[in-house]
């Protein structure tokens, strides 16, 4: 498996660090507790607090894997590129259609949950095709359903 670096800020980046150590340590102990309090009521078939204990467990576990996997493989701050180039980090604006402007941060899911802005994935397909373009460009791309749709790439700024 090759591992995908995501561009993060560094108020993303602290984010997510402080997350992981609260699952680490008071959220991981937290859990702990409830399902040893679970275990201690007796028959576990039929525990239900038991049960939702070792799901919430399980979870606590996975987002601990992801965000473990994702800081190692982070990269804070932005890529260097050219002023006025589309770049993960960047705020794009681009035009649908004549009426029809959206800006859009340039980044990752876990970017997506803290910003002012709607973030667009560089792996969409709108976002593949914008990376390394600039302003006035004309940009066509494929949507999910095979149809073309052609753009606009009205303004680029650094965030």
């Amino acid at each position: 498996m090759t591992e995908q670096t995501t561009w993060l800020t560094q108020a993303a980046f602290d984010r997510l660090q402080n997350e992981l150590e609260e699952r680490k340590g008071p959220v991981r102990d937290e859990i702990t507790t409830r399902i040893s309090a679970a275990r201690e009521e007796g028959d576990l078939k039929e525990n239900g607090g038991y049960h939702a204990a070792r799901d919430e467990q399980g979870k606590n576990e996975g987002r601990i894997a992801h965000l473990e996997q994702l800081l190692e493989h982070a990269m804070v701050g932005t890529p260097k590129v050219p002023d006025g180039e589309v770049h993960v980090g960047r705020l794009v604006t681009i035009k649908f259609a004549p009426e029809d402007t959206e800006t859009y941060l340039i980044g990752s899911a876990e970017e997506a949950s803290h910003s002012e802005h709607n973030v667009l994935s560089p792996d969409s397909p709108l976002g593949q095709s914008i990376i390394g373009k600039r302003i006035g460009d004309e940009i066509s791309y494929e949507l999910p359903n095979g149809r073309i749709a052609n753009v606009v790439l009205v303004d680029v700024q650094n965030q």
